[in-house]
């Protein structure tokens, strides 16, 4: 039985903080893919309003949530932060706060939500819940995937009892889901992590990251992936809700690479290399999500003034490749099975 009920061996990834909206699962259903409610950062009550909206498509569907790590931040290397911050926060009118923000992203609110009201999927990123929380889950009728970036994090999120793995390549844009955010993430192809994990780990497995096209999709479920989950590609389509600044900055031929940087939030993430970037990137600290409340007011008045180096740009390296137009015709083009 595979592990995502889709006419299409595509799911769209879970892409929080705006690019991923109803009207967007809604419409990635209807056009034979996978679609993925967002929950990070969402408060309960507006992930159950999201997830009703999704249920009443009638499609099948998942849920991602960020699993917290708990890790205690270091308060003066957050406060050094902040102060070399300071100059670009007062350029947009933001005085920013170096007290360290305790935040599991309402955790056990959310976990009972989807006890309550199963969901056909839950996939879970940045950690591993308990086993007795993933057994929860799955009692209820939900297959529970855990993301994962390497063949020891897999093995490691085996022994929580996961139905399935994400195999997230270095490439994909957005937030690593990296286990250690500490570690140095190497550059690998994602068919070779694949193969690499399903030689370690006999979990089925869904793969992510650097696809800019259908020979991307076709190499990945080559070596071994169920299905292919896009992120990067759907940031421009008409139903994401992906800002204008970010949309912008996707086809505007001045950024020319990606990097993998701790700047914005304090867990490494693929972005646009920008001014932030630039400036800060050697300096940035593994606090998440200390780094993310603290940098988070300057983030939005950067983008509500249309500046782009002065916000996170997620985008995967196949970023030059993703397209306009209806999510419909994007998921048809990268589809390899496409007639």
């Amino acid at each position: 039985m595979a592990l995502l009920a889709s006419r299409r061996p595509l799911a769209a990834a879970p892409m929080a903080g705006g690019p991923t909206t109803a009207r967007l699962c809604l419409a990635v259903a209807a056009a034979g893919g996978f679609p993925f409610v967002a929950g990070g950062y969402k408060t309960p009550d507006a992930l159950a309003e999201e997830v009703e909206t999704v249920r009443r498509g009638g499609h099948p569907f998942g849920v991602n949530l960020f699993v917290p790590d708990r890790r205690v931040v270091d308060a003066d290397a957050l406060a050094r932060y902040a102060e070399r911050l300071a100059p670009d926060a007062a350029r947009h009118g933001v005085t920013l706060d170096p007290t360290p923000v305790v935040d599991d992203d309402a955790w056990d609110a959310k976990l009972a939500l989807l006890l309550h009201r199963p969901v056909p999927v839950v996939s879970l990123t940045f950690a591993l819940p308990p086993a007795d929380e993933v057994a929860a889950l799955r009692a209820a009728g939900t297959t529970v995937l855990a993301s994962v970036t390497t063949p020891e994090e897999a093995e490691r999120a085996r022994a929580t009892g996961v139905d399935g793995l994400v195999v997230q390549g270095p490439r994909a844009g957005g937030h690593s889901a990296t286990l250690d955010p500490d570690r140095v993430v190497e550059d690998v192809p994602t068919a070779d992590l694949v193969r690499a994990v399903r030689a370690a780990c006999p979990l089925p497995v869904v793969a992510a990251g650097g696809v800019d096209g259908p020979r991307a999709v076709a190499a990945l479920l080559d070596a071994g992936a169920e299905t292919v989950a896009v992120g990067t590609m759907l940031l421009r389509v008409d139903e994401a809700g992906t800002s204008a600044v970010h949309r912008a900055a996707l086809a505007d031929p001045r950024f020319t690479r990606t990097a993998l940087t701790r700047a914005f939030t304090g867990r490494p993430a693929r972005a646009l290399r920008n001014a932030f970037v630039e400036a800060h990137d050697a300096d940035a600290i593994t606090a998440y999500p200390a780094v993310h409340h603290l940098t988070r007011a300057m983030r939005q008045a950067a983008a509500a003034a249309g500046d782009p180096d002065g916000v996170h740009l997620w985008a995967g390296t196949g970023w030059r490749h993703a397209p306009t137009g209806p999510v419909a015709e994007v998921l048809a083009g990268l589809d390899p099975h496409a007639t």
